[in-house]
C-alpha cells in the first residue's frame, strides 16, 4: 500500500497517467475517432472495389454495343422500348400479389 502511494506521489508517473488520459479520451485523435475513420476507410475501399467493378461491366457493355449491331438493336429494344415502323410493342407487366 505505502508503494503504491508512492507511486500516486511521483509526478512523472502522474504526468504520464494524465498524458495518456488525455490522449486516449479527450484529443481529437481518441480512440472513438480513430474507430470511426477506420469504419469509414473500411466502407469507402467496399465502395471503390463496388465502382470499379460496374466501370468494368458497362465498359465491357460499351464495347459490346459499339462492335455489334445486333447487341446495339436488342439493347435499345430492351432498355428503350424502341421498336421499328411496322412493329407494335407490348409491355407485359406483373402485378404484385396481395395479402389479403
Amino acid at each position: 500500500m505505502e508503494r503504491l502511494v508512492g507511486l500516486f506521489k511521483n509526478k512523472f508517473f502522474l504526468v504520464t497517467v494524465a498524458f495518456v488520459v488525455w490522449m486516449v479520451f479527450f484529443d481529437k485523435n481518441d480512440l472513438y475517432s480513430q474507430y470511426q475513420y477506420r469504419q469509414q476507410v473500411t466502407k469507402l475501399r467496399h465502395d471503390r472495389d463496388f465502382y470499379k467493378k460496374e466501370t468494368a461491366e458497362v465498359n465491357e457493355q460499351l464495347k459490346e454495343l459499339t462492335s455489334d449491331n445486333a447487341a446495339l438493336e436488342k439493347f435499345a429494344r430492351e432498355k428503350y422500348l424502341m421498336k421499328k415502323d411496322n412493329e407494335d410493342v407490348f409491355v407485359v407487366v406483373k402485378e404484385a400479389k396481395k395479402d389479403n
